[in-house]
């Protein structure tokens, strides 16, 4: 199973680099899987996730790694997607940024027992998830800064002056949803680690 995930990984990413719409923007936007990845293999020896949280994982590299590719303004099946006057891949991104999280969070928490009451530890990972997200758009603001206008790519607003607020809401409501749906399924893999 790693192999197949480490290979549809890589074949993602070089899909991604080729000839991508922005450079810069690639590399920004690819960062984070990358890291993620050079994370799981570190800790692959001492700390082994549940198969659903490494597959949660490699669906967020391959949304990064599309966005990258791109630009999460451009992503051809999301151009007027619903007859929306913007592409919406950047509205998704920003959903699964808040719902793999949500699962990440959840396995470090009960598995390292942090928190064992349920509600104080949703509370937690959703306060997480809105924290990290929260982050993020502080890290789109200083591109903006550094980068001037040709931040626009990494940015993604497509000049919709809510963008920020409506990213972090979704990410809010990805972490909720993945708590809610995917609780008991992550529950039973974990008794089985």
């Amino acid at each position: 199973m790693r192999f197949l995930w480490l290979g549809i990984f890589a074949a993602v990413l070089v899909w991604s680099a080729i000839e991508p719409k922005d450079r810069v923007t690639w590399w920004l936007e690819v960062a984070p899987a990358l890291v993620g990845l050079m994370v799981l293999v570190i800790t692959r020896q001492r700390f082994v996730l549940t198969p659903l949280l490494y597959g949660l994982i490699l669906l967020h590299c391959i949304v990064l790694m599309v966005g990258a590719h791109y630009t999460y303004a451009e992503v051809p099946l999301f151009d007027g997607l619903f007859s929306a006057e913007r592409n919406n891949y950047d509205k998704v991104a920003h959903f699964v940024q808040g719902f793999v999280p949500a699962m990440i969070a959840r396995e470090l928490l009960i598995r390292q027992q942090v928190i064992n009451g349920v509600f104080w530890r949703n509370f937690i990972i959703v306060c997480f998830c809105l924290a990290f997200s929260a982050f993020y758009e502080l890290l789109e603001w200083l591109a903006a800064v550094a980068m001037g206008s040709s931040a626009d790519a990494f940015l993604g607003t497509q000049g919709y002056e809510w963008d920020t607020q409506t990213d972090m809401a979704l990410a809010l409501l990805g972490s909720i949803i993945a708590l809610v749906t995917l609780g008991r399924v992550h529950h039973k893999q974990l008794e089985k680690l």
